[in-house]
């Protein structure tokens, strides 16, 4: 959002600057870290470790998608001045509709090279801010809307290996008037046919679809999204939209959801309001998965699970803008999206949290990162970084999901970012609660490094039990329900009992949801033994395109808890 939040008064940054700077220096002293800064973390075996990657990637990342050549493509907004990164070959961005640099020959879009540890800048031409997007089937980023004169904008960036230097053939395509609404803060989907749907946006309460159909090449109402609109503070932004296994979208916004036939625009079903009723959406900022769908070759419905986790009390944003911070929420919602009369399950985290992010690791857990312990998303508002991820086990008892894992030692507030990467890292990334970049003088300043965290699993202890896919292709191609052979060496001993195969796709990451994620454990069978230390396990594709869109995934065999590397596969 454009307002602000820093009516705060000097003596009040004093206060706060200070309390930050002697955590930090107890969790310096704690964890042993060397004393320069964003040192490479080296924690405990349990908990995780950190490592930085890049100090200085030139923007700050507030948006970031994982493509299918490992290249991660991210962006920031365009109209806040310049970047710290300059566009190659003396070439400058002309565009006399920004608000504040007319002529502009930093770059504010990079690709980051994964495996060589590189960023290229990349050329982004309209504003990009606040922004949503999805991976399209044929592997390309196709980004939608943002502000100004981004706001109707498509954008389709198409991986390319290879690429170091910016180029017309390997940077941003812009398509003018792509949309028919301005949208800004909405969320997109794939659909099961291809197509990406965009829900939403501020003041926008409607959907349409890209590419546009003879059929469906308009704007729809939703008024759902009226009913759930705060005029004032507009808690229903960035909606959490999933896939369901019918093929139908659960859409939650502000403190409650809905099942609805885009195809009919009709809504299906109301479930119950989140209990407590406080807001989930931005600026609250909660986040938002899918659990893992299981059982998909059961003759049964399979069953969807929806977890929301965190975000601000009802009220909190005026709060923050007086310089009132009210502590984040510490709840989760848990509900089963099909059954027939939903009900949700609450459960507490041990650390509450506001404007965290919520990946699916390869195992199913789900890793909770980045955020606040009070305050809300917007300039300014919010306090108490929360430097400690949690893990959440969703196949544990009701009273032992919740795992505390060893802290970063680099703020990640407003405007950060996380996405999960194909050797089952979690690339980290942004955090600027400024209107401009700002690196002192401010409470918390503006980020521009890069840092991964690497769950437990990864500790070398574990690599004796590891799998690593044997594969003698770059991309496997599955087709809906096919049997497939996936082959692997394990060089401890196998437990073929805790075997399975998983499905991610990777989403698109921005203000603490990450669109189009979702988690598939496929049907297999037995694991045998094929050679020294191999083993081979038969695994069934998804068998509709309702459980996995058309698209690009990563493939893990998962062993007692354990990912191997991914490799690409794509599903058509």
């Amino acid at each position: 959002m454009k307002s602000s939040c820093s009516s705060s008064n000097n003596i009040l940054f004093f206060i706060h600057s200070h309390i930050f700077l002697l955590q930090l220096l107890v969790l310096l002293l704690i964890c042993h870290r060397p004393s320069f800064a964003y040192a490479a973390a080296a924690s405990g075996s349990r908990g995780g470790k950190w490592n930085l990657l890049l100090s200085n990637v030139g923007i700050s990342v507030m948006h970031m998608q994982l493509l299918n050549n490992d290249r991660v493509v991210m962006y920031d907004r365009t109209d806040f001045g310049k970047s710290n990164i300059s566009l190659p070959d003396g070439k400058c961005r002309y565009n006399q509709n920004d608000t504040t640099l007319k002529v502009d020959c930093t770059a504010h879009s990079v690709e980051y090279d994964v495996a060589n540890n590189l960023i290229r800048p990349l050329m982004v031409q309209t504003d990009v801010w606040c922004s949503s997007g999805s991976v399209f089937p044929t592997g390309s980023l196709v980004q939608t809307g943002g502000f100004n004169d981004g706001e109707k904008v498509v954008r389709v960036f198409k991986p390319c290996n290879n690429a170091t230097t910016i180029s017309t053939t390997c940077d941003w395509h812009e398509i003018q008037g792509g949309l028919i609404q301005r949208r800004w803060y909405a969320t997109n989907h794939i659909l099961p046919d291809g197509r990406q749907i965009i829900i939403g946006g501020r003041r926008t309460f409607n959907y349409e679809f890209y590419p546009k159909t003879t059929s469906a090449n308009n704007s729809y109402s939703l008024p759902f999204l009226v009913q759930t609109n705060d005029p004032k503070i507009e808690n229903n932004l960035y909606p959490f939209v999933f896939l369901n296994v019918d093929g139908n979208l659960f859409i939650f916004a502000n403190n409650r959801a809905i099942l609805f036939d885009y195809t009919k625009n009709v809504v299906l079903k109301n479930y119950p309001k989140i209990p407590g009723g406080d807001p989930r959406n931005y600026p609250s900022t909660g986040s938002a998965v899918l659990l893992p769908l299981k059982n998909l070759q059961a003759v049964q419905e399979i069953q969807a699970e929806v977890l929301v986790c965190g975000g601000a009390p009802k009220g909190s944003y005026t709060s923050a803008q007086n310089g009132n911070f009210s502590s984040a929420l510490s709840t989760c919602g848990r509900i089963t999206i099909t059954d027939p009369n939903p009900q949700w399950t609450m459960e507490t985290m041990p650390l509450a949290r506001t404007m965290g992010d919520m990946v699916i690791l390869p195992n199913g857990n789900v890793l909770i990162i980045n955020g606040a312990t009070s305050g809300t998303a917007g300039w300014e508002c919010g306090r108490n970084p929360i430097l400690k991820p949690v893990i959440y086990r969703p196949d544990n008892q009701f009273d032992s999901r919740f795992e505390i894992q060893n802290p970063s030692t680099v703020p990640r507030m407003y405007h950060s970012t996380s996405v999960l990467l194909r050797d089952g890292r979690v690339l980290v990334g942004g955090s600027n609660p400024n209107v401009y970049y700002k690196f002192t003088g401010v409470l918390f300043p503006t980020e521009l490094s890069i840092e991964a965290f690497s769950p437990s699993y990864l500790d070398s202890g574990s690599e004796h039990l590891r799998p690593q896919i044997i594969s003698s292709s770059s991309l496997y191609v599955f087709g809906y329900g096919q049997r497939v052979p996936i082959q692997f060496k394990v060089f401890g001993r196998v437990d073929i009992n805790l075997v399975t195969v998983t499905m991610a796709a990777p989403g698109f990451n921005t203000h603490s949801f990450t669109m189009n994620q979702r988690l598939l454990v496929l049907a297999s069978e037995n694991v045998k033994l094929i050679g020294e230390k191999a083993y081979q396990i038969n695994v069934v594709a998804p068998n509709n395109a309702k459980l996995a869109p058309p698209n690009y995934y990563l493939l893990f065999v998962v062993h007692q808890d354990i990912p191997s590397e991914g490799i690409w596969v794509k599903i058509q």
